[in-house]
């Protein structure tokens, strides 16, 4: 059964991890990778990556992404969310503590944000989302 735009919204607002795929090079299927997002209600889901990675260079390319979660308990739920780049940020250490508190806490985010500091220049990837796909498929 297909959500409702705000169960799609509520859904996504949690902290999963996402599935980022993004078109690949000629002759190849689509880049796909694991990956730490942020989103709230009625915005644009958005997303840090290195300035220069292989994911930025397709993202540049194609000019638009994908992000899917999905969890299993206590029902198989997914939502894809497709649609171009609204806009390429840098960085700002509010951002990225923001990002890594949703995930993790206490210790790890310390160890967390000290190994950061080697990734290089990142920038925030906001996606404006244009269209869904969603189901809860019970408790198959």
């Amino acid at each position: 059964m297909a959500l409702t735009l705000k169960e799609r919204q509520e859904f996504l607002a949690q902290p999963h991890v996402a599935a980022l795929s993004v078109a690949g090079a000629p002759g190849r299927g689509p880049l796909t990778v694991p990956i730490w997002y942020q989103y709230q209600p009625g915005g644009e889901p958005w997303v840090l990556t290195g300035a220069e990675s292989q994911k930025m260079r397709a993202i540049k390319e194609a000019g638009r992404f994908t992000l899917m979660v999905h969890r299993i308990e206590p029902t198989v739920r997914y939502v894809t969310v497709e649609g171009p780049v609204a806009r390429v940020e840098p960085m700002t250490d509010e951002l990225h503590l923001e990002l890594v508190h949703r995930y993790l806490s206490g210790d790890a985010a310390e160890a967390y944000l000290k190994q950061a500091a080697g990734f290089g220049a990142q920038v925030v990837v906001y996606l404006r989302p244009e269209h869904w796909l969603s189901a809860d498929l019970g408790g198959v």
